[in-house]
């Protein structure tokens, strides 16, 4: 792996653990596609730092499992503003 993906990937893996921010989030941040994020913390991290994957693995089943109702709460903000 090339020493600036695996920097990137510790990065992304920090930042996702210390803001617990969604997939989405990271890469608007990042500036990176939300697949290379993806890729990153379930492929990459668990190669370069453990114990770190399994902390970011455990935020984003979290976001996954409450995605459903920041969805709702996008749609009502939507239609409340019309």
């Amino acid at each position: 792996m090339q020493e600036y993906i695996r920097k990137r990937v510790l990065d992304i893996g920090t930042y996702i653990l210390e803001s617990s921010a969604t997939v989405r989030q990271t890469a608007d941040v990042f500036g990176v596609s939300k697949s290379t994020v993806h890729k990153d913390v379930t492929e990459r991290l668990p190669l370069v730092n453990e114990k770190l994957s399994m902390e970011v693995k455990h935020i984003l089943e979290t976001n996954k499992a409450e995605r459903h109702i920041r969805g709702g709460e996008a749609t009502r903000k939507k239609y409340q503003e019309l």
